[in-house]
């Protein structure tokens, strides 16, 4: 069968569950992934077809989609901030919003007079892609990692092995942490901060995939773990040492109100690309 006669029916197949553009994406994604081909590939050589073999592999992607199963788990694999991760059901995968966050970092860091060796941790590493995007970033600094999750934490670790980095990651909960016992100049965490009450807004292929544990918190106490970490941070960081964390969108005014209680300093909420409350910062 031509390429191009699959891609048609590809993508009419899965227009039923997704909108055409990302129906579109995927085929493409996948074309470069199991094929080696590209999008320019197949403009310049509309002749190209799949043998008998390709296409059963392709109908069995074709039906995993379907089953809203996410793409990145399909091929095991996805970019973020320029660099590749490996994922699974054991990590989220990384979003556009927490690139965000970790730009914010590196951006505001070459504003900083400091000297060349920041420390700095993330505090539920899941992918690494925080980490390990901050330690190809600032190849001279000392990053250190957490996670409650052992999978977690392996894949971690072979992303970065992947990306040529060194973190050290740490095997913890952080709920029931007391004393990071070191300073850090840097700490920054994407928690759990989905609200059971806000599960009927999480798209079916989340909700049925994701791991949960890196998701929901409780209605009752959403900011458990930024109150957790705001606290040992106010012990751990450094002077003038910063604080970042990606947020729910709707609890930005309590995220302030949080922080600024506890004392932190030029406290400040951005928005995402979508103008969401997304992350914020304050320094000691």
């Amino acid at each position: 069968m031509k390429i191009k006669d699959y891609r048609s029916k590809f993508i009419h197949e899965l227009s039923l569950i997704y909108d055409i553009g990302e129906a579109e994406s995927f085929f493409y994604l996948i074309l470069e992934e199991k094929n080696h081909l590209k999008r320019i590939d197949l403009a310049l050589n509309p002749e190209l077809t799949f043998s008998d073999e390709v296409i059963q592999i392709w109908n069995s992607i074709l039906e995993q989609l379907k089953q809203e199963i996410p793409v990145q788990y399909l091929l095991g694999k996805t970019s973020f901030y320029g660099l590749d991760f490996e994922v699974n059901e054991n990590v989220l995968i990384p979003r556009p919003e927490t690139e965000e966050l970790v730009d914010w970092i590196i951006q505001g860091q070459k504003l900083e007079v400091r000297g060349e060796k920041l420390k700095i941790l993330d505090i539920g590493t899941g992918s690494g892609c925080i980490s390990i995007s901050l330690a190809k970033n600032f190849p001279n600094a000392e990053v250190f990692a957490i996670d409650v999750s052992e999978e977690a934490l392996a894949t971690a670790q072979k992303n970065a092995e992947i990306n040529e980095v060194n973190v050290i990651f740490i095997l913890k909960n952080i709920l029931e942490t007391d004393d990071l016992e070191q300073k850090f100049d840097i700490i920054v965490s994407n928690p759990p901060y989905v609200r059971e009450l806000e599960k009927l807004e999480i798209k079916k292929n989340v909700l049925d995939n994701e791991p949960h544990l890196a998701l929901f918190v409780d209605d009752n106490d959403a900011l458990i773990f930024y109150r957790k970490i705001a606290e040992l941070a106010q012990k751990c960081l450094s002077p003038s040492g910063q604080l970042f964390f990606e947020i729910n969108q709707y609890l930005g005014s309590e995220m302030i109100d949080l922080l600024e209680k506890m004392r932190f300093k030029n406290v400040e909420l951005r928005k995402d690309i979508y103008g969401n409350d997304r992350m914020i910062r304050g320094s000691i």
